[in-house]
């Protein structure tokens, strides 16, 4: 996923590296690892919806 623009959540903080990153996509959303940036996932638009949805009614 070269070229894409990567970043992580606001809930991660500044101090530590242990998080997850996003880069939006026009055909869905890559994630990786931020302290090892790869492999890397691919999730369709659906899919990430779907993931999203899930976590929000998880709360």
């Amino acid at each position: 996923m070269p070229g894409r623009v990567w970043r992580k959540s606001t809930y991660s903080g500044n101090w530590d590296d242990n998080c997850v990153e996003i880069a939006p996509a026009p055909a869905g959303v890559g994630v990786r690892d931020s302290k090892q940036p790869a492999p890397q996932l691919a999730f369709g638009a659906g899919q990430w919806r779907a993931f999203i949805a899930r976590g929000a009614n998880a709360r």
